[in-house]
């Protein structure tokens, strides 16, 4: 690794000058020296002093105090011919969940070792035995050689054919001589070997052998094996990982046209020493870049960046320095964090969560925890399709129905089997746009979004009813909440894929929807009420003022989620436009099932982690809510949908209906009634029978009679017009 305070030019009569501290933005500040190649030219004090920095216009006063630099240690570089001294005890291992979670993890290996031998240990004994005896007579054949010194049967053969036979009677006698010693001391080895073997015979018990047998074979196993043929494989691979140094980052920079090695005031530089991530899986270091290069060029040249750090993209990280628009974190992490999952969703254990708190969300790239504090903020969610958007959106909700005292509204615009297990929980359950047994969605829609508004301007109205001394700042608290649970709760409104509902066929539901979510969005999270919107559509929805209705309740959730995109735009669309300045582009996420779930959590906090999320699969998703269900039936909060209430269809007058088929016929059979009832009003009436209609309006005071119909000779029961009428007017009366 080279050493940031010293030039490193390759010349090798160079002198080094340590390079004292300047002042920020002084002439020389962009001459402090990195290696910039073999063939650069080094610079020492008198060249640096021959640089012309005059101007002909005298700019600004001199200053009446020394200057100083802008940050402590920033834009000039210490000379400390030492460097920086490493941490005597690494960051990661300061605090005790940081040293549990190193023992858990080494833990965890040595357990997956030993279960991973284990399972192939009868394996390993085999070979072992086989290249055993492979190796014992390898081994006799090499003790006979060095006996039979064969090694000098060349120098003999040699003398022979030069004919030089002195030569060749003192090689004689040399090998006579050193055979009868090798001799000897292979007899004795014989021996040796043979009264050991007669002493295990005669007094070693079992295990004496068993413990030969563990020294010897595997001995004789190693001699015996091939030596691309190991007998014990590896249980775990071996990452393979890029050795980062100065070098290295400055070659990878200059590839991407970041710079310039050996043009004036091009160098890059660094502000720290090339030091490992807090997590210590992988290197960072603080670079500065050229003037008039920032961070929006270090963006753009990603990809040739870690091209130039042989990596993949997904391994490299930059994160803008606020301060400086030159300076940025390189983090190059040791191998691609985002193909490694996050794992199962820790809400399988089916315990109560507070809504409170934190949910888990996934694992950041270092792989730390990330969770989202639902409280107070709207969520947007966005992705191609099959990028694990819904999956994503599902983990939120799943976690506010561990929590009885949450009231969810599920509405999914595509009508897809992935939130029919809700159904358990929720208040409301409305599934597609188009009418069918479950009544009209459009229509059961707006009555929710309603209710949700009068819910928000009610709990509003109850908070200023409230003194300063129960409710301090006037906004909702987790106290007030569990002391009047009646008027004051949590309330999570889901839009799975909401822009169907902006692309409804009639302008007016389209335009009452996005007025009612705009003022959902705008004034029910300071309420409690948590806006988690879905889509893989989020631009290009509606025209006039439901496409500007659309962008504004788009463009105002306060956080942001983007799974993998298809282009810039539709990243743009979700994350907004300030992202892709600060370098989250969703669309260059990697593609492939290793990345399924791997998004940019935008908002949520000062950084913004790239995130693999939990999974919870139908399976999952089933056992958690049905754990949910049993906690809100002990806490007595099972209420609309789930509690079998109709919460969105109007009530059904069934009187109203009959005479509204009946068309200009007196009277009709039961089963004709039935039919045009589930033809023309399916909403309310699908699947109905005869029978049903026959004793709902005999209830209510219709008489069964029997009708002859369409010239039949038998007649069948069914019911007149004129009768219906007078029950109608008799109830409206009554």
């Amino acid at each position: 690794m080279s050493d940031p305070t010293t030039n490193l030019a390759g010349a090798a009569d160079a002198e080094v000058i340590p390079l004292r501290p300047a002042p920020f933005g002084s002439p020389g500040d962009d001459i402090t020296a990195n290696s910039t190649g073999a063939d650069a030219p080094v610079r020492d004090a008198a060249s640096a002093a021959d640089i012309d920095t005059s101007f002909e216009v005298k700019f600004d006063p001199e200053p009446d105090a020394e200057p100083e630099p802008v940050d402590d240690g920033i834009g000039y570089l210490l000379d400390d011919p030492d460097g920086d001294a490493y941490p005597v005890i690494p960051e990661n291992l300061r605090s005790a969940a940081g040293v549990g979670e190193a023992i858990g993890r080494h833990t965890r290996r040595l357990a997956h070792r030993a279960a991973f031998h284990g399972v192939r240990a009868p394996r390993y004994a085999l070979l072992a035995v086989l290249w055993g005896t492979v190796g014992l007579w390898r081994l006799i054949d090499r003790q006979l050689k060095w006996w039979w010194v064969s090694e000098q049967d060349y120098l003999r053969s040699l003398a022979i054919a030069s004919g030089d036979s002195r030569e060749w009677y003192k090689l004689h006698r040399e090998v006579k001589d050193t055979r009868r010693v090798r001799g000897t001391i292979l007899a004795g080895q014989a021996f040796a070997v043979l009264a050991t073997l007669l002493l295990l015979v005669k007094l070693a018990p079992w295990w004496g052998w068993l413990a030969v047998a563990c020294v010897v074979v595997p001995w004789l196993a190693h001699l015996g094996r091939p030596e691309d043929h190991p007998i014990i494989v590896p249980a775990v691979t071996v990452p393979r990982f890029r050795l980062l140094n100065h070098d290295v980052v400055l070659r990878a920079y200059y590839a991407a046209g970041l710079g310039h090695a050996d043009k004036p005031n091009q160098q890059v530089t660094f502000e720290t020493t090339m030091s490992r991530t807090k997590e210590g899986q992988g290197s960072q270091v603080k670079v500065v870049l050229p003037h008039g290069t920032g961070f929006d060029d270090v963006v753009k040249a990603k990809k040739e960046l870690a091209s130039g750090l042989d990596v993949a993209p997904s391994q490299v990280y930059l994160t803008h320095d606020p301060t400086s628009h030159r300076r940025h974190t390189l983090t190059v992490t040791d191998r691609d964090p985002l193909a490694v999952p996050a794992g199962k969703t820790p809400l399988l254990d089916c315990k109560p969560r507070n809504i409170w708190r934190p949910a888990p969300f996934g694992l950041d790239e270092h792989s730390r925890k990330v969770t989202l504090t639902l409280l107070w903020i709207s969520i947007l969610i966005g992705a191609q399709p099959r990028k694990g958007k819904t999956f994503a959106a599902r983990l939120l909700a799943l976690y506010a129905a561990l929590d009885p005292s949450v009231r969810l509204s599920v509405v999914d615009g595509k009508n897809s089997p992935d939130w029919n297990k809700f159904a358990m929980v929720a208040y409301h359950f409305i599934r597609g746009t188009v009418p069918g047994r479950n009544g009209d969605p459009v229509r059961q829609l707006i009555d929710a979004l309603a209710e949700i508004k009068r819910h928000i301007i009610d709990t509003n109205d109850f908070l200023s009813t409230l003194s300063p001394e129960e409710c301090p700042e006037g906004k909702l608290t987790e106290e007030l909440c569990r002391k009047y649970p009646k008027r004051l709760f949590i309330w999570m409104l889901v839009m799975e894929e909401f822009q169907t509902y902006f692309e409804l066929p009639d302008q007016d539901d389209n335009k009452q929807i996005a007025e009612l979510l705009s003022f959902i969005l705008a004034v029910g999270p300071s309420s409690g009420v948590i806006l988690l919107s879905s889509s893989q559509k989020p631009s290009g929805v509606g025209a006039g003022d439901v496409q500007r209705l659309f962008n504004r309740y788009r463009d105002n959730h306060a956080v942001r989620f983007a799974l993998r995109c298809g282009n810039r735009n539709v990243s743009d669309a979700i994350l907004g436009g300030d992202a892709y300045s600060e370098g989250f582009d969703a669309s260059a996420l990697p593609v492939g099932k290793p990345y399924l779930g791997v998004g940019y959590l935008y908002g949520a906090a000062d950084e913004t982690p790239t995130v693999r999320t939990h999974l919870a699969d139908h399976g999952d998703a089933e056992k958690i809510l049905t754990a949910a269900r049993k906690l809100r039936e002990r806490a007595g909060t099972i209420a609309g949908y789930a509690a079998g209430e109709d919460t969105g269809t109007p009530d059904r007058d069934v009187l109203a209906d009959v005479l509204a088929v009946f068309g200009s016929d007196p009277a009709l059979h039961w089963t004709e009634l039935a039919e045009r009832l589930a033809g023309q009003i399916g909403d309310r009436w699908a699947d109905v029978t005869a029978g049903a209609v026959s004793e709902q309006c005999r209830a209510l005071g219709v008489p069964s009679v029997d009708v002859k119909r369409n010239g039949a000779k038998t007649p069948r029961k069914g019911c007149r017009k004129d009768a219906v009428q007078r029950a109608a007017d008799t109830g409206a009366a009554g």
